[in-house]
C-alpha cells in the first residue's frame, strides 16, 4: 500500500511567529522583527510491509515503512492512529502495529520548525496475523509424528468411568489421507469392552498464552465422547484441578451437534465447570474449526469464528502458566453417557491443529 500527499502553503496550518524588540535611547530608536521559518510542501507516504494484490493490507506482519519530507523541516512526529506517537528527526521510520487482526488507523504527522508547524492526516489499514509457533497438519501417513505427541494408555477414563482402553495402536490412531484419525471401536481388549486412543503433547510441546485452531470432524454414535482440550503443565506436582483445565472442544453423540467449551479450576470443576455451549449443524459430516484465544486477561473459545464462551483471566485462576494439548475420543462415562448398544466403531478426524503467539 502506497500514501502520498502533498500539502501547499494555502493549506499549511501553524502560525507566523512574530516578535517585535523595542529598543529606546535618549538619541535614537530601532524596530526589530525576527520571524521563524513554517515548513512546507510536507510529502508522506506510509507504505505496508508485503502489500500485494493478493495481500493488500500486508504480509500479516505489522510493520509500516512511513516517509516525510517537508522544505524547512527540522524534526517531525507521527501520531500512529493506536495511541502510539514517535517523535523524530529523520523523515525514514518504521513502525510494528501488534493488534491482531485487520485494522485502519487514523495517522496524523506533523513537521517542525521551532514553534512553526505544517501537518496532515491519512488512514491505513493494517493486517497483523499470529505467529505460528507450533503446528501439526498430518500430512504424513503412518503414526503420529513421536517429535509431537505421546499417548495416555489405559482403562478407565481416569476417574470419569469411561468404558474403552486406550490404546496407540494402528487399530486406534493412524494418520493417513492428509488427517489425524482416532478409531473408536467396540472390542474385548484387556478387560475393556471398547478401544480408541489419547494422544497429547506433555514433555514434548506446551506454551503459555496464544491462539490454537483445530479443524475437525467428530464421530457419531450414543456414547462416543471426543474432546480437544489441555492441561495445565505442572500437573504432576500439583494434581488437578490446580493445574488448570481448558476444554476448546467437547462432544456426546448422545447430544447431536450440540458443541461444548469449559474450564475447570479449584472451585469450578467436575461436574461445576465454566461452561458455553453452541449448536452447529454436520458436526459428524463435516469438518469445523474449533479455536481458544487465550491471553492474560481473557480466555475466549469459538467454533467457525463463532464465539462460543468468554472468561475473564485473572492471576486468581490457574490459567497463566504453561499447557499442553490433548486429543482423544472416549466411550461412555460421565460426559458420554449411554453407549449405543449397536456401537461398532467411529473415527474422530482431525485435518490439522495450528499453535499462534
Amino acid at each position: 500500500m502506497f500514501l502520498s500527499f502533498f500539502l501547499h502553503k494555502k493549506n499549511i496550518v501553524g502560525l507566523l511567529s512574530v516578535m517585535l524588540l523595542f529598543s529606546c535611547s535618549s538619541d535614537s530608536g530601532s524596530d526589530i522583527v525576527t520571524t521563524n521559518t513554517i515548513p512546507s510542501n510536507l510529502v508522506v507516504s506510509a507504505v505496508v510491509v508485503g502489500a500485494s494484490t493478493q495481500n493488500p493490507n500486508g504480509d500479516g506482519s505489522g510493520v509500516v515503512n512511513f516517509n516525510i519530507s517537508a522544505v524547512n523541516a527540522t524534526s517531525y512526529k507521527i501520531r500512529l492512529g493506536d495511541g502510539n506517537t514517535k517523535d523524530a528527526t529523520n523523515g525514514s521510520n518504521t513502525y510494528t502495529y501488534t493488534a491482531l487482526g485487520k485494522y485502519t488507523y487514523v495517522v496524523y504527522v506533523s513537521a517542525y520548525n521551532g514553534s512553526n508547524l505544517v501537518s496532515t492526516s491519512f488512514s491505513v489499514t493494517v493486517n497483523v496475523s499470529p505467529a505460528s509457533i507450533w503446528s501439526d497438519e498430518f500430512n504424513t501417513d503412518g503414526a503420529p509424528n513421536s517429535s509431537k505427541w505421546g499417548y495416555d494408555l489405559g482403562a478407565g477414563g481416569w476417574g470419569n468411568n469411561e468404558s474403552q482402553y486406550y490404546t496407540n495402536r494402528a487399530d486406534n490412531v493412524i494418520v493417513s489421507n492428509g488427517s489425524l484419525k482416532i478409531i473408536a471401536k467396540k472390542e474385548n481388549y484387556q478387560g475393556s469392552s471398547y478401544t480408541s486412543a489419547r494422544l497429547l503433547t506433555k514433555g514434548k510441546f506446551s506454551f503459555k498464552y496464544g491462539r490454537v485452531e483445530i479443524r475437525a470432524k467428530l464421530p457419531s454414535g450414543g456414547g462416543t465422547w471426543p474432546a480437544l482440550w489441555m492441561l495445565g503443565d505442572n500437573i504432576s506436582s500439583v494434581g488437578w484441578p490446580f493445574c488448570g483445565e481448558i476444554d476448546i472442544m467437547e462432544y456426546a453423540g448422545n447430544r447431536v451437534n450440540k458443541i461444548t467449551a469449559a474450564l475447570h479450576y479449584p472451585g469450578r470443576s467436575g461436574g461445576n465447570p465454566v461452561v458455553g455451549s453452541t449448536t452447529i449443524t454436520n458436526a459428524e459430516t463435516e469438518f469445523h474449526v474449533y479455536s481458544v484465544d487465550w491471553r492474560e486477561g481473557q480466555i475466549k473459545m469459538y467454533v467457525d469464528g463463532d464465539l462460543m464462551l468468554s472468561f475473564n483471566n485473572s492471576s486468581n485462576v490457574p490459567f497463566n502458566h504453561n499447557f499442553f494439548l490433548i486429543f482423544n475420543c472416549a466411550m461412555g462415562g460421565s460426559y458420554g453417557g449411554a453407549i449405543d448398544p449397536n456401537f461398532i466403531s467411529s473415527t474422530f478426524e482431525i485435518d490439522y491443529v495450528r499453535v499462534y503467539k
